[in-house]
């Protein structure tokens, strides 16, 4: 396992290279230069020149690539355009609020997604079954910026029970990570109502209820946990995809984290923070990715056992 573990790891060097060559070909396709974003439309040529020569915007393409990756083995990031301050710093500061926020949204999501998924599924055609399946059209349909607005105007302005903006409390992360959560519930709903489908119909299920077991026994012993392995899955690349789309929310909640940061950044042209924002969440989202696997493992010993077969 320890093996399989360090050969994922090295896996993860070729795809952040890839990244980094991504971001740097995309940013440098797009119109305009920093200094020109920075100065403004009144300054002169020369001043643009001066600045994007001091900010190594002025050299070729492959060697600000193979300058930032050495920079990067060295553990620097380099410094922002805008403010000139290190961009690891700047991430460390707001990363914490964005995991936050987007750990609290897959807590919501599995905590709706799966009782609802299960009861629809142990329920069929019920309107059990009814109700779960429309709420998950409902969930999957409705925007994120939309249901964060309507969450202010009922729970902060008109109730008064939580606060609209910031993330000082726990209490600030309430309507911000519901408002995240609600999309990726709908999707482990869905999925969570097809395998336990799958599972309640094998023939150990039907086993275990000749031999006199309770159905909720049968239900979190037996058929849960064997139709868990697809939804860890979605909610592990689930988290991934919640640390990308967080910028939705932290822009309507007003929260500081590195959502708004990449906007911000992407705005000036700010390809140092551009590109280590990006290389930070990806390197989360690999990072989740190879959590999941071993998890697999544990709830699966099957999989152990050919992962240490092909080792």
């Amino acid at each position: 396992m320890y093996r399989y573990i360090v050969k994922r790891a090295l896996f993860m060097l070729p795809t952040l290279l890839a990244i980094i060559l991504i971001v740097f070909g995309i940013m440098s396709l797009t119109p305009g230069s920093p200094a020109e974003i920075i100065l403004g439309p009144k300054a002169t040529q020369e001043s643009i020149t001066q600045l994007n020569h001091e900010l190594g915007f002025d050299k070729p393409f492959i060697l600000r690539y193979v300058d930032y990756v050495v920079k990067l083995f060295k553990g620097d990031m380099g410094e922002s355009y805008r403010n000139g301050r290190p961009v690891l710093s700047e991430i460390m500061t707001r990363m914490p609020v964005t995991a936050k926020l987007a750990i609290y949204g897959m807590l919501f999501s599995i905590l709706i997604g799966v009782p609802l998924g299960i009861i629809s599924a142990v329920k069929q055609y019920s309107i059990f079954d009814v109700l779960g399946t429309v709420s998950a059209m409902a969930m999957a349909s409705v925007p994120g910026f939309w249901l964060g607005l309507m969450c202010i105007l009922l729970f902060s302005l008109k109730l008064g029970w939580l606060p609209s903006n910031g993330s000082d409390t726990w209490r600030h992360f309430i309507m911000p990570s519901f408002t995240l959560a609600v999309g990726s519930a709908a999707t482990i709903l869905r999925l969570t109502r097809t395998t336990m489908l799958e599972t309640i119909r094998q023939d150990y299920v039907r086993t275990a209820r000749s031999k006199g077991q309770t159905e909720q026994k049968i239900i979190l012993n037996h058929a849960l946990k064997n139709s868990l392995l697809p939804v860890i899955t979605v909610a592990g690349m689930n988290f991934g995809f919640l640390l990308g789309g967080a910028i939705v929310c932290e822009a309507v909640f007003s929260i500081n984290g590195i959502g708004t940061l990449v906007v911000d950044a992407i705005r000036m042209k700010d390809i140092p923070q551009v590109t280590g924002c990006a290389i930070t969440l990806s390197l989360f989202f690999m990072i989740i990715m190879l959590f999941v696997d071993i998890l697999y493992s544990y709830i699966d010993p099957r999989i152990k056992a050919k992962y240490m077969k092909s080792l």
